[in-house]
């Protein structure tokens, strides 16, 4: 940048310094994020687990067992009761299981809610299947309402030798203010 200011090296360095923080601006917004979505579903690095999944019938391993762990909490602000109707289960690697949430609304006004999961350990991810699952969608609850939230999964066969145990966590985030005013647009959700 000498160049362009060869008589002001205080202009010489603001106009790096501008092209600098640009830069910096652009790989945080628009190279990071994919990068780092890239780099987790290739290692299994902060538990992401994928989508739904659809099952084969490739028979059970009885000869061995996995214990799966649920855990629940909310993000901050978030006021509904959100919790595992177990907080463990014991599983047969190919074997299907459903396992409930249960979700209360306990405000005064309809929210809806997102529900973001997360598996340790990471390794487990890519053998840790969900058939059907809430956190697929969003949940929308009426003022005082409850409701049972089903999740089913398979615990892959071929999960290595050394996982005994999987933990799955939830955060729930409230998502209410994405559908603003417009009180059709939550009772889409609820159809």
């Amino acid at each position: 940048m000498k160049w362009l200011f060869p008589n002001n090296p205080t202009a010489a360095l603001s106009a790096k310094l501008g092209v600098t923080v640009v830069g910096m601006f652009v790989f945080a917004v628009w190279i990071m994020p994919p990068l780092y979505d890239a780099f987790c579903e290739v290692t299994g690095l902060n538990g992401k687990t994928g989508g739904r999944y659809e099952a084969t019938d490739s028979g059970i391993d009885t000869s061995r067992t996995i214990k799966v762990q649920f855990v629940s909490t909310n993000n901050e602000g978030m006021p509904w009761e959100f919790k595992p109707a177990v907080r463990t289960v014991t599983v047969h690697p190919g074997e299907q299981k459903r396992i409930d949430y249960l979700a209360r609304n306990p405000t005064d006004k309809d929210m809806v809610g997102q529900a973001i999961p997360s598996l340790v350990p990471f390794k487990a991810t890519n053998y840790f299947h969900k058939t059907e699952c809430f956190c697929f969608e969003q949940q929308p609850l009426e003022a005082g309402a409850s409701a049972e939230l089903p999740m089913f999964f398979i615990v892959d066969r071929d999960i290595p030798k050394h996982i005994n145990t999987i933990t799955l966590s939830y955060t729930l985030f409230d998502v209410t203010d994405r559908f603003g005013d417009d009180h059709n647009d939550l009772a889409s959700l609820k159809q």
